[in-house]
């Protein structure tokens, strides 16, 4: 009985030091929860219920050289309502309902009568806490800043977000003011896409840093905000000021849309440079779409293709180098414009029929012919061709030229020492006017840039400085490449080559009195491996150059990509490339020499004002104003009229009667006018200038019915 007794009581005591082992640990892991770990779960269940999310910046402003805004961003503003706000009251809510409802309904959303408006405002008062988005109910997106805040008058609204229910959300909406003009030099940054141009590049100046707001969750899981402020301000991002201008980036612009139209054209572009800084003023792309005409690539940094004639200058350059071409008059074989290099046969583009053209002659009218002859002889071996791909590396040719915006192709030029490079007979002849290697518009661009500017290769840039509120923060200068891509002689020569091409040669078209243009076509086959006659062949025409020739300030290309409606770079490209050129003329006073410039030039008696007649006073003003020397009596009456004599220019008197018609031939409309009427005479006048006649003689009886005709010139 007693061993039971024992057994039962060492049972019980197991029993008992386990339920208290079981409590100690219960009491120890609630200990540690409730005090130990209390911080971290405290944050993981407010992480449940509140949280941080990032608040975006108001975004840097880009601008052109002038200060124009390309692009901005305009606040627009998301409105919602909070039916279930902790301060909004039944009384305060159903004082203003009907109100709210009818502001709702005439100003933000007329398909929705005030009652409408009023019922779904009450249904979402009275709706359970459980229902979703009652305390998130979009009421309006995308205001303007001007609606939103008439809409912050509205009643209950106007209480504010704690009381009334209003929630307002700044989203703010990158803005074009001046819309396709530049577009895809601008470029975008948007979510899931690579960022594009300007906006791109300069994604961290321009996006500034990232703000915190403080959201709330509620039933739906929908997160709003807990107060209107962000917890840590954003910072505005920075301004980048462009070196574009607005006037030739819109010449540039329009001048090739219409070329791109008439021609019939797939795309093209064209780039203005600044010659001494390699500032870009222009870089205009235009590509065919379904929808129309729009700036969907940017074919100026990013299309890389074969440059065909407008690389002569490179080949003549390399020669002019090596000291090959002395006489430019000197006459070379041209075949009657086909020759054959191996099996492949070479022809000009435009059938002429000759045997023979000076050095001269075969640039001016780019013939294929004269040049692959030339470079072939010069350069045909292996060791040879070799030293004419130096020139070209010597020529900046095959390097990028790491423009800001992104996208650039690196050149592609083979090489006969590299057996990657795919060197054959015929690459030299074919190279040698364009083909067989690879570049970007604004690649060439820089090179013809460079032998306008004396030889010195500038990197071209579209960014010359960032600001913040007006600050300057820092600024990019030009920066030089090269000091000399070639000869002083040889550059000399380059120009001489490129201003007989607008003279005399395939450009002459383009040729104007008022400036000299310098420049070369080019018309290339882009798929001439493919087809071995015209049919189906896809053409490039383009014209690389700068103005003013006698000193360069700009240079530009344009190229215009398959073109339907002729197709060679005299017709398509040239005359884009003038109209550029005019227009920057007509607006740049840099581009026009001074008129005070030469000494003062000995005036003939054509020259001088002569019959020039009007108050003494204000001819005496004119004269002195012009610097024009004068004779006769310096006090006199009070009209006078100018007579020039051989170089000299005397004032004499002209006398007015009081009462008969005066002579009034050789006066502005104004004087004549003030001396008819003064004695009674009808004025009518036809024409502009001054008078050269008039109807009634000097002398003739003025009364109140009588009528002068002036005739003037």
């Amino acid at each position: 009985m007693l061993n039971i007794k024992n057994e039962v009581l060492v049972r019980l005591y197991l029993l008992a030091a386990a339920v208290l082992f079981v409590a100690f640990v219960i009491a120890g892991r609630l200990y540690q929860l409730s005090v130990i770990q209390a911080p971290r779960w405290e944050a993981k269940a407010d992480s449940l219920f509140l949280k941080f999310v990032d608040v975006h910046a108001d975004r840097g402003n880009i601008l052109a050289d002038d200060g124009s805004l390309l692009a901005t961003s305009l606040p627009f503003f998301d409105v919602h309502f909070d039916a279930k706000a902790e301060g909004l009251t039944d009384e305060v809510f159903y004082q203003n309902v009907d109100s709210l409802a009818f502001m709702l309904s005439t100003y933000i959303d007329q398909q929705y009568t005030p009652g409408a408006y009023r019922d779904w405002l009450i249904q979402l008062r009275q709706a359970d806490a459980s229902t979703r988005g009652i305390r998130y109910v979009p009421i309006a997106k995308n205001l303007s800043y001007k609606k939103m805040l008439m809409l912050k008058e509205f009643p209950l609204f106007r209480l504010g977000r704690f009381k009334g229910g209003l929630i307002v959300e700044q989203n703010p909406k990158r803005e074009r003011p001046f819309k396709m003009l530049a577009q895809r030099t601008i470029g975008y940054v948007r979510e899931g896409a690579l960022p594009v141009g300007l906006e791109g590049s300069f994604d961290n100046v321009l996006g500034g840093s990232l703000g915190k707001q403080l959201m709330l969750r509620v039933p739906g899981d929908v997160y709003i905000p807990v107060n209107d402020l962000a917890e840590i301000e954003p910072r505005s991002g920075d301004d980048i000021v462009t070196t574009l201008d607005i006037n030739i980036q819109d010449v540039a612009e329009n001048a090739l849309l219409k070329a791109c139209r008439n021609h019939d054209a797939d795309h093209g572009c064209a780039i203005v440079m600044e010659v001494k800084t390699g500032a870009i003023r222009a870089m205009a792309n235009i590509g065919k779409t379904p929808e129309g005409w729009w700036e969907t690539y940017n074919y100026a940094v990013g299309e890389r293709v074969e440059p065909g004639s407008m690389f002569k200058l490179a080949s003549f350059m390399a020669m002019l180098e090596d000291g090959h071409l002395d006489d430019f008059d000197l006459k070379i074989p041209v075949y009657k414009g086909r020759v054959k290099f191996y099996k492949e046969e070479l022809s000009d583009a435009v059938p002429h029929g000759l045997d023979s053209m000076t050095i001269r002659e075969v640039f001016a009218h780019s013939s294929n012919v004269g040049t692959a002859t030339l470079v072939q002889q010069y350069y045909g071996d292996t060791r040879k061709a070799a030293a004419f791909i130096e020139h070209l590396h010597d020529f900046g040719l095959s390097r990028p030229t790491e423009i800001e915006v992104g996208g650039e192709e690196t050149p592609v030029i083979k090489n006969p020492t590299d057996p990657k490079s795919e060197w054959s007979g015929t690459t030299l002849p074919w190279m040698s006017i364009g083909y067989e290697l690879l570049l970007t518009p604004l690649q060439l661009l820089t090179f013809y840039n460079a032998v306008a500017n004396d030889g010195r290769m500038m990197k071209p840039y579209l960014v010359q400085r960032t600001e913040h509120y007006g600050e300057i923060l820092k600024e990019f200068r030009p920066v030089t490449i090269k000091r000399s891509i070639a000869s002083r002689q040889t550059i000399k020569k380059a120009k001489e080559l490129l201003n007989g091409v607008v003279e005399f040669g395939t450009a002459k078209n383009i040729r104007t009195d008022l400036y000299r243009i310098a420049g070369k076509t080019g018309t290339a086959q882009l798929n001439y491996h493919k087809f071995k006659s015209r049919a189906g062949i896809r053409y490039q025409a383009g014209f690389c150059g700068f103005f003013p020739a006698d000193n360069p300030v700009y240079s530009c290309i344009v190229i215009i990509s398959e073109p339907k409606n002729g197709y060679h770079g005299a017709e398509a490209a040239a005359p884009v490339f003038k109209e550029i050129a005019d227009k920057c003329f007509a607006l740049k006073a840099a581009l026009h020499p001074p008129v005070n410039a030469a000494e003062k030039p000995q005036l003939t008696t054509a020259q001088m004002p002569s019959i020039d007649a009007g108050h003494r006073d204000d001819l005496k003003s004119v004269l002195r104003w012009l610097d024009l020397e004068w004779y006769g009596e310096r006090k006199g009456p009070e009209w006078a009229v100018l007579r020039a004599k051989n170089d000299s220019l005397q004032m004499l008197p002209r006398i007015v009667p009081d009462k008969t018609v005066p002579s009034v031939v050789g006066m502005g409309l104004k004087d004549a006018v003030y001396l008819l009427e003064n004695r009674g005479c009808r004025v009518k006048a036809s024409g502009v200038g001054k008078v050269v006649r008039q109807s009634l003689p000097p002398g003739s009886r003025a009364n109140g019915n009588t009528t002068v005709v002036l005739y003037l010139e």
